[in-house]
């Protein structure tokens, strides 16, 4: 693995705990990690032009790198989904938005493999077509979609832990 590029979704930056340790996890393996910021505010994120709005972000970082890099994205930056898609990209998706119809579709035309993190109690996760898209799924019961659960933070701060395992087995069965 040569490259990662991180992609922070639309409340934290590249640096949140899920980002930061999934993007570390592709650094030990000896790629080069990208932490991509968003530039410009950005529009409603359930409209259908998020997804370009993302493609024009994050395309212009991607086209500077050379060979396939692996995509890191969080909650808004699975819009890049269909970059992933187009470019055959492997890809790591934390939290996606699954009931955006386009982020789905995108997620359906892609040929390289990809990880899908969610929780049962996200609304914008759907379990059966997580499972439908990829063989690559952790599921977490009770996970929002901070991935946060019910009960003492140290829960939680243990789903980061199953997240960080889950993206080190991932990488290791692509390659």
């Amino acid at each position: 693995m040569t490259d990662a590029v991180v992609i922070p979704g639309g409340r934290f930056g590249p640096g949140a705990p899920l980002l930061m340790y999934a993007g570390d996890v592709a650094e030990q393996r000896g790629a080069t990690v990208h932490r991509y910021s968003w530039s410009q505010e950005f529009p409603k994120p359930d409209q259908p032009e998020i997804e370009s709005w993302v493609g024009g972000e994050i395309t212009p970082l991607i086209d500077t790198i050379s060979g396939r890099p692996l995509l890191i994205g969080k909650s808004l930056g699975t819009n890049a989904a269909a970059i992933a898609a187009e470019k055959a990209l492997p890809a790591v998706w934390l939290t996606p938005l699954l009931t955006l119809p386009w982020v789905a579709d995108a997620l359906g035309r892609a040929t390289a493999p990809f990880l899908l993190v969610g929780g049962t109690a996200d609304k914008v996760w759907d379990s059966d077509l997580a499972r439908r898209l990829s063989p690559h799924v952790l599921e977490v019961e009770g996970a929002d979609h901070g991935m946060y659960v019910p009960g003492p933070l140290t829960e939680s701060i243990a789903v980061l832990s199953r997240v960080v395992v889950a993206v080190e087995e991932f990488l290791d069965a692509i390659g």
